[in-house]
């Protein structure tokens, strides 16, 4: 793990931006298409602000959420919704969009026909996730219903997340597919979440799931 410390989250923002800017330039330019997985949350928000308008050939690039609730694209906790108003729009809104939800009551039902739309667009190329201050990551989350299925090195491409407390179940990438991204950034935000960062390398991947994914990735935090 490595982890870059920026003196505000103007400079983080910033700095974040150009470095996926010129990573997925780079992957560009030995792939015909490339695939940039991103988090939901408020966190990143300024980091999409200033990627968004990036001067790349944002038309041979998949864009995919690493979790999302199970809520239409309308819904106010979407992340589908967040994505496409802070990241999907300029220059970046030529971007082609993957879901990670259809129209369905129950994710089980539709799970196949969502993996067949992710699997031609894999490995991911470009990685972005946050963390909560409970070490979650993506929506791999301690206590979660499935989260030893989805820390398995065997897991599926999706793996549908139920936990007491959450007000919607949630799809997530498993921790395989996290893992196997050529290119892997965290982004947090305050203290508490860089003393839970410090915690979960501590961890085991059931107690801080975060931990399953920092080898090899570039942390980027800001006081």
């Amino acid at each position: 793990m490595t982890l870059i410390e920026y003196p505000d989250d103007e400079m983080l923002a910033i700095d974040l931006a150009n470095k996926l800017a010129g990573e997925l330039t780079a992957a560009l330019d030995h792939e015909d298409r490339v695939l940039f997985v991103v988090p939901g949350g408020s966190t990143p928000g300024p980091v999409f602000d200033d990627l968004c308008d990036a001067d790349l050939d944002w038309s041979r690039v998949d864009v995919m959420l690493s979790d999302e609730r199970w809520v239409p694209e309308v819904h106010v906790r979407s992340n589908t919704r967040f994505i496409r108003e802070r990241l999907l729009t300029g220059r970046a809104g030529a971007a082609r969009y993957l879901p990670l939800y259809a129209r369905a009551e129950e994710p089980e039902k539709v799970l196949a026909e969502l993996e067949a739309n992710i699997v031609p667009a894999l490995p991911i190329s470009v990685l972005l996730l946050g963390m909560g201050a409970d070490m979650h990551t993506a929506s791999l989350f301690p206590g979660g219903d499935q989260l030893e299925a989805a820390l398995d090195p065997h897991a599926p491409v999706l793996v549908p997340m139920r936990k007491a407390g959450l007000e919607d179940v949630r799809v997530t990438l498993s921790a395989r597919v996290l893992n196997g991204a050529m290119s892997k950034h965290l982004v947090i935000t305050g203290q508490s979440k860089r003393a839970a960062l410090d915690r979960a390398r501590a961890s085991l991947p059931t107690e801080a799931p975060v931990a399953a994914l920092v080898q090899d990735m570039t942390v980027h935090w800001a006081p």
